[in-house]
This record gives structure tokens, sequence and C-alpha cells, in this order.
């Protein structure tokens, strides 16, 4: 199978001591590509000199709602530099987190509208996170231009309900290791009614790792156990799944 990781943050320091070897096993199991997700202005720049160490790897851009504070005209003109390199591919992580509501929603709303207006300004797609903000984080997708066939749900975490209006917008949806969850049928049902060349698979590694390692640390070789469920949801084989979400990746991505 050829398979694309369309989001993880192999610049942590959790892999410090065995990247290589992640690497090696994500190829193994045919991972052609791995988008490296930037969640602020540090892990951007990790994010960038990754992947130009590694033909393979590519990065994304952004600050994360959890560091939206950070977000000012000094910041987005780092992060618009960055931009700058061959091998970044997109805007983000960014958008709206109100589970945890590390930074104060109007400060999160604020940092999501300036680095849409980014996304658009260099003609890039957008990585968006969105937790318990389903409803705002569409309004302002809405109020600011249209992102169809040009955004990224990343790590969906809502339910059928949600997924039909994201769908009306023309949105991609990213699923990973939730959707092998037991306690996550909701998501399973949303991916059951997501149209074939809208999904991308990724891992958000190191998070959410995927049965049937959970409790280990996540990375982009365990892929392998998120398109199966995939398939198996979407009634279809899971080669047939890898070649249709490596095509989508490819076209968002650019590749």
């Amino acid at each position: 199978m050829r398979l694309i990781d369309t989001h993880a943050h192999l610049d942590f320091d959790d892999y410090n001591q065995d990247r290589k070897e992640v690497f090696k096993r994500a190829q193994k199991i045919g991972v052609e590509k791995i988008v490296n997700i930037g969640a602020d202005l540090e892990g951007s720049y990790r994010a960038v000199e990754l992947a130009e160490k590694h033909d393979f790897v590519y990065a994304s851009v952004g600050i994360h709602p959890h560091e939206a504070d950070t977000v000012n005209e000094k910041s987005l003109a780092e992060i618009k530099a960055l931009a700058a390199s061959p091998k970044v591919k997109a805007v983000g992580e960014c958008g709206l987190d109100f589970y945890y509501d590390n930074s104060p929603r109007e400060i999160q709303k604020e940092a999501f509208k300036k680095q849409l207006q980014l996304a658009l300004e260099l003609e890039l797609p957008v990585v968006v996170h969105s937790r318990e903000a389903a409803a705002e984080t569409l309004e302002i997708l809405d109020q600011t231009a249209d992102f169809a066939e040009n955004l990224i749900f990343h790590c969906y975490a809502y339910g059928p309900s949600e997924i039909e209006e994201i769908i009306k917008r023309d949105y991609y949806v990213a699923f990973g290791g939730l959707i092998t969850f037991n306690s996550a049928q909701p998501i399973r049902d949303a991916l059951e009614k997501m149209p074939l060349d809208r999904i991308l698979l990724e891992t958000d590694a190191p998070y959410l790792t995927p049965a049937p390692h959970r409790g280990k640390r996540n990375e982009p070789a365990y892929l392998e156990h998120i398109v199966k469920k995939a398939a198996a949801i979407k009634g279809v084989s899971a080669e047939k799944m890898a070649e249709i979400t490596t095509e989508n990746a490819e076209r968002i991505y650019n590749f």
C-alpha cells in the first residue's frame, strides 16, 4: 500500500532517541510521505528543518489555539517567512479548542482569523484544529473566505451531524487513531457519511495511538491500523482506501 501520514509531530522530543528508526518503520509499511505539523512558532521552525533534511517529509507552519496569545505581527511574519520553503505545504495547525481553553476564546478566534488570512495570502491550504467548537469554527470559516477544497479538518472528533455541515462546504477531513477507540462510535458514524474523495488519514503522532497499540507512543507506522479500520467502516478494501486517501493527500497538499 502507498500511504501518506497527513499530520504528525515528529519534531517532538518523544522521537529524539529513535527518529531514524521511526522513519524506517513507516517506510516499511508503505508510508511514502509524512507532513510534519508546526504547533507553535518554535515547532514550525523545527518542522521546516526536519522536512528540509528528509526528502519524504514535508511541513506545515502555524500556531495551535493553545498558543493563541503568541500570535502577533512578529510571529505571523516569521510564519510567513518559513512558508517560503518549498517543503512547506500548508498553514496550521490553527483553530479553536474550547475543551482545554488554554487561551481565552476571543484570543483564539482572532489568532485563527489571522492565520486563515495568511493562508489565503500565501495560497496554501489550511490545517484546522477544532475541539468542542464546531459551530464557532464553521462560523469563522464562513465569514473569512471560501475554503472549499483547500481546508483540512484535522483529527476529526465530532459526530455525524457536524460532518454534514462540513460535507456541505466540501472540506477535507482527516481521521486518525480515534476511529479505533471503542468509545468513538460517533466518529465512525461520521466517517461512514464522508465522501471518499474528501477523506484523509493521519496519526497525529505522538498522540492518539490506535488500537492495538494504545498506551504506547504513536508513530506513522501505525497508520496501517487506521487505514484498515477506515476501510472496514467504508466497506472497501484496505488497498482501495490507501489508494484513495493517498490521492486525496497528494491533491490538497500539492505533492
